[in-house]
């Protein structure tokens, strides 16, 4: 009952705000309400790079808190599906992009070095039971968003783990338009769908930690002289909600 009036006031909240209520799916709880932070630990010192607009976290990559500037829930997860809705909002010029291959590795030219490609890219994920190691990557690469950097690059992992975290596809939509996470964590098997397709399927991450907060990253800013990091994270985030399993 007071789960059902919970819902029920944050849609009629949204409703006299005039926008559009989230889409929380039957037995999951809302992580943002789509009025304010509540729930999430704002960085220290922040300065309101992190902010809610028009029912959307958004994002400028510009946080000026000294040390994490990552955006964390303030409750710890254990085994868990979760909900999100992403997108880029943009992105800023031309950087270097590898060609990931179905097994994680990178392909090679000629010379044995990584074939780099200049595309637009923007950079961001989500942060898996308090580890930026099992971090869900959002980003523009040809490999598409969804898989798990930390894991993938690890040269210590097993060949079939780096494999596993890498996306079977990319199933992102373009850039500036709204995509959807269902993330689904079970003991150290991760299971991710990117707008209804399977892009990571019962991947291993061996000594992912047993429980932890969850985070929505920071990445980039910009240099000295105004010129934007590489793949800053220039991003927004709603209809965020979890099922505990």
């Amino acid at each position: 009952m007071k789960i059902t009036l919970r819902f029920t006031a944050l849609a009629l909240a949204f409703t006299a705000a005039g926008l559009c209520a989230p889409a929380t799916p039957p037995g999951f709880v809302p992580l943002f309400n789509g009025r304010d932070l509540t729930g999430w630990k704002v960085p220290e010192g922040d300065n309101g790079h992190w902010k809610v607009i028009n029912g959307v976290i958004d994002y400028d990559a510009q946080s000026e808190a000294k040390t994490d500037k990552n955006l964390w829930t303030e409750k710890e997860f254990k085994d868990f599906v979760l909900r999100v809705d992403w997108r880029i909002k943009e992105t800023q010029g031309l950087y270097d992009v590898p060609t990931v291959l179905p097994d994680g590795t990178h392909k090679k030219g000629p010379d044995g070095k990584d074939i780099i490609t200049k595309l637009p890219n923007a950079d961001s994920g989500i942060f898996l039971r308090g580890s930026s190691k099992s971090q869900i990557n959002i980003f523009c690469w040809p490999i598409g968003s969804g898989e798990v950097y930390g894991y993938r690059m690890d040269k210590n992992m097993p060949s079939e783990v780096r494999a596993g975290v890498t996306p079977k596809m990319k199933a992102d939509k373009p850039v500036g338009e709204w995509n959807t996470f269902e993330i689904t964590m079970k003991g150290d098997r991760l299971t991710v769908v990117l707008n209804g397709k399977t892009v990571i399927q019962n991947a291993q991450l061996p000594g992912v930690p047993e429980k932890g907060k969850l985070a929505l990253q920071h990445h980039g800013g910009k240099k000295p002289n105004g010129e934007w990091i590489p793949a800053s994270s220039l991003v927004q985030f709603r209809n965020i909600s979890i099922k505990e399993l």
